[in-house]
């Protein structure tokens, strides 16, 4: 019993690591595989050329990756560029902000002005906001979208104290003047009135597109 146990562990120990069997298969490969031990061999050279041809080509294809990858990312900005400069692009953006005024304008306002009104004076705050024109030219021409009857003169007088407002950022009492017509339909205010209510509109209309296009 104890002999066969002798036996068994010095048959484990005779058994070949996996290292040796590594070393005896990279020995016992063709001479075309393996590796030249010998650098004095005359196929040594051979090998080694072959070695160094594959990292030529590797260099070559590493650098045909970047400037593929280079001239890639310049075809999307190119692209892009095109694409944001569109007026496809500038429409859909421009739609977007209309809508997004519109809705503010409805949501603060729609108890005393009319819709239709409203959605004029958004469309046209939109149309304005980016011209090189007065503040209290992009007042009145707001409100002229929807009392286009009034001279540009009695409206530049009106706007005067809101273009003021705006350029030293002072908020008139916009709201407070609104409640006092709550009791009062639309159409029982006189066009005076009505022109003073649509530049309060104009006013807060021209202050949101400024407020939503400054840099946070």
């Amino acid at each position: 019993m104890i002999n066969n146990n002798n036996n068994s562990k010095s048959f484990r120990h005779s058994l070949p690591s996996p290292i040796d069997l590594e070393l005896l298969s990279t020995l016992l490969e063709t001479e075309d595989n393996a590796y030249p031990w010998n650098p004095a061999d005359e196929n040594s050279e051979e090998y080694f050329c072959e070695i160094e041809k594959q990292f030529a080509m590797q260099d070559v294809l590493d650098e045909e990756i970047t400037e593929r990858s280079r001239s890639f990312y310049d075809q999307l900005d190119n692209l892009w560029s095109q694409n944001f400069n569109t007026s496809y692009y500038k429409c859909n953006t421009k739609s977007s902000v209309v809508i997004n005024l519109k809705e503010s304008l409805l949501s603060a306002f729609a108890a005393q002005v009319p819709q239709e009104w409203l959605e004029k004076i958004a469309l046209e705050a939109t149309n304005t906001f980016k011209s090189r024109e007065s503040l209290g030219e992009q007042l009145v021409k707001c409100v002229q979208a929807v009392l286009p009857q009034w001279a540009t003169e009695d409206l530049n007088v009106m706007a005067r104290p809101y273009a003021f407002a705006m350029r030293d950022g002072e908020t008139p009492l916009t709201k407070s003047a609104l409640n006092s017509l709550n009791e009062r339909k639309w159409s029982a205010l006189s066009e005076v009135e009505q022109a003073r209510v649509s530049l309060m509109v104009a006013y807060q209309a021209l202050q949101e597109l400024k407020d939503s296009d400054s840099p946070e």
